[in-house]
């Protein structure tokens, strides 16, 4: 069953279906297929000004198709990519950050926050 918002039919509706049956696919529970298909359709109504209200993370950081996994299913710290945090570090205007790796930028941007 599609998320809250999302009519049967409809492009999301579809998305949600496509994305489930893929989980399931990949040998995801159920349960887990479900959550995984409605996080990503709410998160694509939200960066495409479908749905009433949308988190700072849903707008600003990469699409969930673009993304494809980058951050999940890994023993890596989760969190901002490098590219996220180098824009970060340019809006701040932070000296130095084209130098930086990622945990440099990390420090520098929480330093500056």
């Amino acid at each position: 069953m599609p998320p809250a918002g999302v009519k049967k039919g409809t492009k999301r509706a579809r998305q949600y279906e496509h994305i489930k049956d893929s989980q399931l696919d990949q040998g995801k529970s159920e349960d887990r297929a479900e959550e995984i298909a409605a996080r990503t359709v709410n998160k694509e109504r939200a960066r495409s000004g479908e749905s009433k209200s949308k988190s700072k993370t849903s707008t600003n950081d990469m699409s969930s198709s673009k993304r494809g996994g980058q951050r999940s299913g890994t023993n890596r710290e989760k969190g901002r990519t490098r590219d996220q945090l180098y824009n970060e570090a340019k809006k701040l205007g932070i000296d130095g950050r084209s130098k930086m790796n990622k945990d440099q930028l990390k420090r520098a941007v929480d330093r500056k926050k």
